[in-house]
Order: C-alpha cells, then sequence, then structure tokens
C-alpha cells in the first residue's frame, strides 16, 4: 500500500477524499494486527491489547462509513466488518493469533480489492468534489498517528 502513516499531517489527511481516507484505515489495521500478533508472540500482552482495541475502533469506523447506496455490497461488507470486529474480540481475550491472522487475511484482499478500484477509477464518486474525509476518519487517522 506504500505510505508511511506515521508522517501523515492533519494537513494531509485533510487533503484526501474519503476513498482514500478509506484505504488508509485499511493500512493502518493491517499495520496495528501485524504488530499485535508480534506482540502476543513476545507475550507483550497489554500492547496488544491496545492494538487490537484500536483494530476494533477502525473496523467500527469503516463500517460507520459504509455508503449503503451502493448496495447489496455495502450490506455484505457490514457483515464481514461486523464478523472481524468479534473476531478481534475473542481474540483478544484468549490471545489466539490464528484468529487475528483470519482477520488480516481478509482486511487485506478487502484493503486489495479496495486500492485496485480506486487506481483504477471504479469508484464512481468524483475524488475532486470530495477532499475534505468525514469528522471520523480524519480523528481515527490522527489518533493513530498519535500512538504510533
Amino acid at each position: 500500500m506504500g505510505i508511511d502513516l506515521s508522517e501523515l499531517t492533519e494537513k494531509d489527511i485533510y487533503k484526501k477524499s474519503s476513498q482514500e481516507i478509506t484505504a488508509l484505515l485499511y493500512q493502518a489495521c493491517i499495520e496495528k494486527l501485524g504488530k499485535s500478533i508480534q506482540c502476543i508472540k513476545q507475550k507483550k500482552y497489554v500492547e496488544a491489547n491496545q492494538l487490537l482495541q484500536r483494530c476494533n475502533d477502525i473496523l467500527y469506523r469503516l463500517g460507520a462509513g459504509i455508503n449503503y447506496e451502493a448496495g447489496m455490497i455495502a450490506d455484505q461488507l457490514e457483515v464481514i466488518y461486523n464478523y472481524m470486529a468479534d473476531q478481534l474480540v475473542k481474540a483478544n481475550i484468549d490471545k489466539n493469533i490464528e484468529s487475528i491472522q483470519e482477520v488480516l487475511t481478509l482486511l487485506k484482499k478487502i484493503a486489495d480489492s479496495w486500492s485496485l478500484l480506486l487506481n483504477n477509477g471504479g469508484i464512481t464518486e468524483n475524488l475532486s468534489q470530495n477532499r475534505k474525509a468525514a469528522a471520523y476518519e480524519q480523528n481515527v487517522l490522527v489518533e493513530n498517528k498519535a500512538m504510533d
């Protein structure tokens, strides 16, 4: 995906479209899932807990930003986000790396598809019209940067 999230400023985030912010949220969640797996392996359970909670927050925010006018795919995406969030809660309680890996695999597939659509113009909304991201998207990225 390629963007160093730690170098994003709040000003940079305001310049992004909601579609670009969604891609950044996917990237942030993927990075945090990978870090949480490493923390569990190193028995850093408090840090793993914090990372997994942040991932659940990102999934919640992604779900809140779903455009239901997109049709059935939006409903299916909501179900997938909810499933991933539930899996992360269980994985956090049990410190189950396999469950986190399952969520990571699913999220990577979604993120790759989103990126492909974004890069190939498959997302129909005019990116130049919607240059300001929604408040919930901006806040989560600013919070993620502060936590890194």
